[in-house]
């Protein structure tokens, strides 16, 4: 069913060396590409299909497989009432990916939150630095490897009240 929707068929047309795989699950498409070219898939998927709503950026750890992480982003076409979700692969040893605020201004925030969380930089974007932990915040708390009780910290031994 994923190879009939729409975003699907205009992506393979124009985008076929860079789809490394298309999902459908439960509804919902799934399309994994490689990470360079993502800036150029998005403004594609914004200016063309009508994709002009970011909903979310997002990562997905698969600590011990290669690639490592997934940035995920997911976005709707208000005309269309239709989602659709883009996955890049990017690696552990070059966890970076260019930047989609200039496609979506909410990626902006959104990208912060990654970086701030998973540690993935995003090239290019207009202000990359922690938006939720601390300057001083050593590690990416969201990473499967990073300590549960945080980095040199001992669990909590007060009440929770």
């Amino acid at each position: 069913m994923a190879e009939n929707n729409r975003a699907v068929i205009k992506l393979r047309e124009r985008f076929s060396a860079e789809i490394v795989d298309v999902k459908e699950f439960r509804g919902e498409v799934t399309v994994t590409v490689k990470k360079e070219n993502v800036v150029e898939i998005c403004n594609y998927l914004k200016a063309n299909l009508g994709y002009n709503l970011l909903t979310d950026v997002t990562a997905v750890d698969y600590l011990g497989k290669t690639p490592r992480f997934m940035v995920v982003y997911n976005m709707y076409s208000i005309s269309a009432k239709d989602r659709l979700r883009l996955k890049a692969q990017v690696e552990e040893s070059d966890a970076v990916i260019d930047s989609v605020s200039g496609v979506w201004s909410t990626a902006n925030w959104l990208e912060r939150e990654v970086f701030d969380l998973f540690g993935i930089k995003f090239a290019g974007h207009p202000d990359l630095r922690r938006i939720l932990m601390t300057d001083d915040w050593v590690g990416y708390p969201l990473r499967k490897d990073y300590p549960l009780q945080g980095p040199d910290r001992e669990p909590y031994k007060g009440r929770l009240s």
